[in-house]
């Protein structure tokens, strides 16, 4: 029989990575559908909506507002809300943010979505929130990312463009 506090951090681990690796690559993967169009909301609604449903999520039975059923009510109201906040960063929809957007959006709800694990922590339960605060990386990992590829597409075309680059796409390397 598994001890209940590994089963925690468990819990806390896989819902940490499916909210945070998982469904982004499932919306990434799924991107030509329809249904993205259909449920998209704007970026300003959906970040305070996972963030607001993850820490009810995480700390609804350490503060006593767990819905009746626990996890098997509140993590498909996690996963939906997750796929909400994801759609504005990787999916092309009306509600799609620009490259700035994008990164300031996913640079935002990397701590925010920590602060549930810090909480969990705080309470007593240091594996499970730390579980949490690890499996909640690929939020980090994906915003460096965003950036990452925003520069270099930012750099190709100055380069690119030889009325923001005198010279043309030549540049000389000293």
């Amino acid at each position: 029989m598994e001890h209940p506090a590994h089963a925690s951090v468990a819990a806390m681990a896989s819902s940490a990575v499916l909210l945070a690796a998982v469904v982004p690559a499932a919306v990434r993967c799924l991107w030509p559908s329809p249904l993205w169009e259909r449920i998209s909301v704007p970026a300003g609604v959906a970040l305070p909506l996972l963030v607001l449903t993850h820490a009810w999520a995480v700390l609804g039975d350490v503060v006593g507002l767990a819905p009746p059923g626990g996890a098997r009510v509140a993590e498909p109201v996690l996963l939906a809300t997750a796929v909400l906040f994801w759609l504005p960063a990787v999916a092309r929809t009306r509600h799609r943010l620009d490259d700035p957007g994008r990164c300031l959006y996913l640079f935002l709800a990397a701590p925010l979505l920590d602060l549930p694990a810090v909480g969990m922590v705080a309470a007593g339960h240091s594996a499970a929130g730390l579980a949490m605060i690890v499996g909640m990386l690929p939020v980090g990992v994906a915003a460096a990312a965003v950036t990452w590829s925003w520069v270099n597409r930012e750099e190709r075309e100055a380069l690119a463009d030889p009325a923001r680059h005198p010279g043309g796409g030549d540049r000389v390397v000293r």
